[in-house]
């Protein structure tokens, strides 16, 4: 009587392609989506814009913007794991208008050399999770967080900007 190994001699080689064949399939999935996930984090910056916002240009912004006074803005700057960089704008927010704001957008801004933009990011301060709106002769602490720099790219100052607001 034969044993079954010789009964069936090509169901061990059918049976390692297949195996090997899902292992492949599976690990060309796997890779894929950490592509897509990689590609959608790393490039993820989304602009989010304060609807409704008073914005440059508009008589009303110039009244009330030199009265919402931002402080010197600091810098702080990390590597990411697959080489990027990324900073951390922060400054002191002073609300002088007189009204209550209900919304507030301000930009950051790195600029190399010669004034021109390295990289920057609008970012709605209020309302937020921690801040639903900002009394008058209240102040704030902001930070916005700009990614996607290089250790080449030309970083010589920093500067944060109100670039919309709204009041209650």
């Amino acid at each position: 009587m034969a044993t079954p190994d010789q009964q069936f001699p090509d169901s061990d080689d059918s049976r390692r392609k297949v195996i090997i064949i899902v292992a492949v399939i599976a690990a060309v999935a796997i890779a894929g989506l950490f592509y897509a996930l990689m590609r959608s984090v790393g490039t993820g910056t989304t602009e989010v814009k304060l609807e409704g916002a008073i914005r440059p240009g508009s008589p009303e912004f110039e009244q009330y913007a030199s009265k919402i006074v931002l402080d010197k803005p600091e810098a702080y700057q990390s590597k990411q794991a697959l080489g990027g960089i990324v900073m951390n704008l922060q400054t002191v927010v002073h609300n002088f208008t007189g009204r209550t704001l209900s919304g507030l957008e301000i930009k950051g801004i790195v600029v190399d050399h010669q004034n021109k933009p390295v990289n920057q990011h609008d970012a709605v301060v209020v309302p937020s999770a921690r801040q639903v709106e900002l009394d008058n002769n209240r102040s704030m602490i902001v930070v916005v967080l700009l990614q996607g720099m290089t250790d080449k790219d030309d970083r010589a100052d920093i500067r944060m900007e109100v670039s919309g607001f709204k009041f209650k």
